[in-house]
C-alpha cells in the first residue's frame, strides 16, 4: 500500500476504532441499565419489527451509496439525483409500513405492535436524508466527521433512554431511544458535512448509477430479510418473551462481530477500490487483511463464547439466563461474519455486483432450508444450526474469490488454521476453568485474564505473523506494507 493509503487507512482506522468503540461503548453500557428495568417481552416486542424497518431502510439505500463511492469521476449531479431519489424512496416506503402496521400486529397477535410500528417507521425517512452525505464522507475518507456525528448520537439517545426506563416508559424506551438518534445523527452529519444538495436531477446519472446498485440492492434485500427471518420465525412460532431472549444473545455476539466489520469495510472499501485492476496486489492486501481480521475477532468470540454465562447473568440479571444457552452457538456463527464480508467485499472492489446477487441467492436458499429443517427441533438447535449454515456459505463466498483473485476456500482456511486452531482451545480452556468456579464475579475476571494471556503468549512464542502486519500498519516500518 502507498505511503498516502497507508496513512489514509491508519487515521481512517484510528477514528472508526474510536468510533466503535464509543457508540457501542455507550449503547453497551445504556443497554445495561435499560434491560435490568425492562423485560425480556419489551425487547421482543421490538424485534418482531425489525425485519420491517430493516427490509425498508435496504429498499431507500437502494445500493446507491455503495455506488456514489465506488464512481471515480462522480459530481454534484450524481450526488443530488442519489440524494432525491432516496429521499422520495423514505417517504413512501414509510407509507408503507403505516398502513400494514394493523396487518403486522394481527400476524404477531401484539396489539400494540400497530401503534410502535408507526412511530418507529420514521427512522426510515431521517435515515434517507444521511445517505449521500455519508457515502460522500466515506469515499474522501473523512471519518472523523462521521465519527463525530455518531458518537454524539449514542450519547444523547443513551441519556434519554435510561431517563425514559426509570421513569416507566417500558417498550417506548427503545422506540424513541431509535428515533432520537436518528434525528440527532442526520444534524450533526448535514453540520460536518460541506455538502448540500443541487436542484438537479439526472435520468442519465441514475440509470448508471442503478445498474450497478439494483444488484447490490436485491442482495442486500435478500441478506436482510434473511438476518431478520429468525426473528419473524421465533416471534410467531415461539412469543415475544423467547424472541427477546435471542435477541439479547444475538445482539451480544453481534457487537464484537459487526464492530470489526464496520471498521474494515468503511476503511478499506475505498481504498481497495483504488487497486481494483492490480490483481496481485489486491490478492496481497486481501489475504494479509483476511488474516489480521481473523487473529482479532476470533478470540473475540471464542472467549466471548466462554464467558457467556457470568457475563449475562451478572450484567443483565437472572431473568436473561437463557440468553446464555443461546449465546454460545451465536458467536461461533458470528465469528465468521466479518471473513464472510471481506470475500463479498471483493465482488463490490471488481464491480461484480451481479456475481454478488448470484451468490446471496444460493446461500439464503440453502439457509431458508436449513431454518425451516431445524425450526422442529426448538429454539436451542435453531441456534447451533446456524453454525453449519455460516461455514457452508463462507465456502460459496470463497468461491469467487478463488476465481477472481486465486484466493479460494482452502487457501484461506490455511492461513487462518492457526489462528482458529488457538482461539477454540483458548474457548475450552475457559470452559474447563468454570465448571470449578461458583462465584461468578471470579469465572468472569478469571476467563477474561487467563483467555487473553493464552491467546498472546500463544501467538508471541509461536510468531504469528499478524501481529507484524498490525505493526505494519500502525508503525513506521516498511518491511511488512499493507
Amino acid at each position: 500500500m502507498s505511503g498516502s493509503l497507508k496513512d489514509k487507512a491508519l487515521k481512517g482506522s484510528i477514528w472508526s476504532v474510536l468510533e466503535r468503540f464509543w457508540v457501542h461503548g455507550v449503547q453497551f453500557l445504556v443497554m445495561l441499565v435499560v434491560a435490568n428495568i425492562l423485560s425480556p417481552k419489551d425487547y421482543g416486542l421490538v424485534s418482531m419489527l425489525a425485519i420491517f424497518i430493516c427490509v425498508s431502510q435496504t429498499l431507500v439505500d437502494s445500493g446507491f451509496g455503495q455506488a456514489l463511492i465506488r464512481k471515480k469521476d462522480r459530481n454534484d449531479v450524481d450526488s443530488s439525483t442519489i440524494f432525491y431519489f432516496n429521499i422520495v424512496l423514505g417517504v413512501f416506503f414509510y407509507l408503507i409500513l403505516y398502513l400494514i402496521a394493523p396487518l403486522v400486529a394481527s400476524f404477531y397477535e401484539e396489539p400494540l405492535l400497530k401503534s410502535i410500528l408507526r412511530v418507529f417507521g420514521v427512522v426510515v425517512i431521517f435515515n434517507s436524508f444521511t445517505i449521500v452525505q455519508s457515502a460522500l464522507l466515506m469515499a474522501t475518507l473523512q471519518f472523523k466527521k462521521m465519527s463525530m456525528a455518531s458518537m454524539t448520537a449514542s450519547i444523547i439517545s443513551g441519556i434519554a433512554a435510561i431517563a425514559m426506563a426509570v421513569r416507566g416508559w417500558g417498550v417506548w424506551t427503545l422506540v424513541y431511544q431509535q428515533i432520537i438518534y436518528g434525528i440527532v445523527n442526520l444534524s450533526v452529519l448535514w453540520v460536518y458535512s460541506p455538502w448540500r444538495p443541487q436542484w438537479v436531477y439526472s435520468w442519465k446519472s441514475f440509470r448508471e448509477m442503478f445498474a450497478f446498485g439494483v444488484n447490490l440492492m436485491i442482495s442486500g434485500l435478500i441478506d436482510t430479510f434473511y438476518k431478520n427471518m429468525y426473528s419473524l420465525v421465533i416471534g410467531k412460532i415461539f412469543n415475544a418473551q423467547k424472541l427477546g431472549f435471542y435477541g439479547r444473545a444475538d445482539h451480544y455476539a453481534h457487537l464484537p462481530a459487526h464492530n470489526v466489520n464496520t471498521i474494515v469495510m468503511r476503511v478499506f472499501y475505498p481504498i481497495l477500490c483504488k487497486m481494483q485492476n492490480d490483481d496481485d496486489r489486491l490478492r496481497e492486501n486481501y489475504r494479509k487483511l483476511l488474516k489480521v481480521t481473523a487473529f482479532i475477532i476470533f478470540p473475540i468470540m471464542c472467549g466471548l463464547a466462554g464467558a457467556a454465562y457470568p457475563s449475562i447473568v451478572l450484567l443483565i440479571g437472572k431473568k436473561w439466563e437463557f440468553s446464555t444457552i443461546l449465546l454460545v452457538p451465536i458467536c461461533f456463527t458470528m465469528m465468521w461474519y466479518p471473513i464472510h464480508a471481506i470475500n463479498l467485499n471483493l465482488l463490490k472492489v471488481k464491480g461484480r455486483s451481479d456475481l454478488f446477487l448470484r451468490l446471496e441467492i444460493i446461500k439464503k436458499i440453502l439457509g431458508v432450508t436449513i431454518l425451516v429443517a431445524s425450526i422442529p427441533f426448538g429454539l436451542v438447535f435453531m441456534c447451533y444450526a446456524q453454525i453449519f449454515n455460516s461455514l457452508v456459505a463462507l465456502a460459496i463466498n470463497t468461491y469467487y474469490t478463488g476465481k477472481l483473485i486465486n484466493l479460494g476456500f482452502w487457501r484461506q482456511m490455511n492461513d487462518i488454521s492457526h489462528i482458529l486452531l488457538t482461539s477454540l482451545l483458548m474457548f475450552a480452556i475457559i470452559k474447563v476453568l468454570n465448571l470449578g468456579i461458583d462465584s461468578l464475579v471470579l469465572q468472569l475476571v478469571i476467563d477474561i485474564v487467563v483467555g487473553v494471556v493464552f491467546y498472546v503468549s500463544i501467538a508471541y512464542f509461536f510468531h504469528f505473523k499478524e501481529i507484524e502486519y498490525i505493526k505494519s500498519l500502525f508503525g513506521k516500518s516498511n518491511k511488512v506494507g499493507c
